[in-house]
């Protein structure tokens, strides 16, 4: 059986909305209602986090709190990289989803020689770069850091000089260059893009499974097919926003998007893909209570984490 680690990254410093940061304990609230050992079980590692410069003015206009998330991109991926050189699988509860970066860093840095691939299950496809974000908001940004993608051709932001050398800085976490290629990323449920991420899925050819295909395939096969797209990599990341989710369950999450997946196709998707013995990581993030009532949020996402955790450990 593979040994996991839980890792803990409180950070929310690139959400746009305040509170994600408690999602972590949110989670374990909801462990505790369940009456799970689920924390019990696995060893911790937490990750600080900078999120005291929310008290503070964001420095860059394109890059809110740029300086801070770069600080947090480099400890995880310092983090992950440890753990996978020690042969752990890590299994990570984040912030905002900024972090991801550094866990596809971390991934790359343990593993330079072997070509990683990506299942981002998200309502977002999370590829903008300073010069084409319409927020600034980091959160937006992490695929964009790991592919090295400026997306220039689609540029509307005049971006400052200091913005730009920090970007450069990003894109150089674990290693020189790219980490993935764009065309070994897999996205379910995305369906909140704008004209700039539009450009990046077409011009590389990047598959979405859009909801309307889960509902009409079924779980098993896009899973299934999401794998086969990644045939050629040797190693797999899993990343779940729980904004994948529909807005029926996504209440507790900074940007809910409507028409999303069920919790029963989330709970059986994470499930179903985590099987393949080439994922290496899996992540979720952007558990909000602070917009919830109830828990409710947290109680579903800790249902599919668990889950997920124990088909892992059934299938190896």
């Amino acid at each position: 059986m593979r040994k996991i680690r839980l890792v803990e990254v409180r950070s929310e410093l690139a959400a746009g909305t305040r509170g994600a940061s408690m999602g972590i304990d949110a989670l374990k609230i909801a462990s505790i209602k369940r009456h799970s050992n689920f924390f019990m079980r696995f060893e911790p590692v937490s990750v600080k986090d900078e999120n005291q410069l929310l008290f503070g003015e964001p420095e860059y206009r394109f890059a809110k709190y740029g300086e801070g998330v770069c600080t947090m991109i480099n400890r995880v991926c310092d983090t992950i990289a440890e753990l996978r050189e020690d042969h752990l699988f890590p299994i990570i509860l984040a912030g905002d989803h900024s972090t991801a970066a550094g866990t596809i860093c971390g991934i790359k840095k343990a593993d330079p020689d072997k070509r990683l691939g990506v299942i981002w299950i998200d309502a977002h496809a999370d590829f903008h770069s300073p010069y084409t974000t319409p927020s600034g908001n980091m959160h937006g940004m992490p695929l964009a850091m790991v592919t090295a993608l400026d997306n220039e051709a689609c540029e509307v932001n005049d971006v400052e000089e200091e913005t730009e050398a920090l970007w450069e800085r990003i894109k150089q976490i674990g290693g020189r260059g790219p980490k993935i290629s764009p065309s070994d990323v897999v996205f379910i449920g995305v369906r909140d893009t704008e004209g700039p991420e539009d450009h990046i899925i077409d011009q590389f050819g990047i598959k979405n499974f859009k909801t309307e295909e889960v509902n009409q395939k079924g779980v098993v096969q896009v899973a299934n097919e999401a794998l086969s797209i990644l045939k050629d990599c040797d190693q797999i990341y899993i990343s779940f926003d729980v904004d994948s989710l529909d807005t029926s369950i996504s209440v507790g999450t900074g940007t809910p998007v409507p028409n999303g997946l069920t919790k029963e196709q989330a709970f059986e998707l994470n499930k179903e893909i985590i099987k393949d013995k080439r994922v290496c990581c899996w992540e979720i993030v952007e558990v909000n209570p602070t917009l919830d009532t109830e828990n409710r949020m947290a109680e579903s996402a800790f249902d599919i984490l668990e889950a997920t955790t124990d088909s892992l450990i059934e299938n190896f």
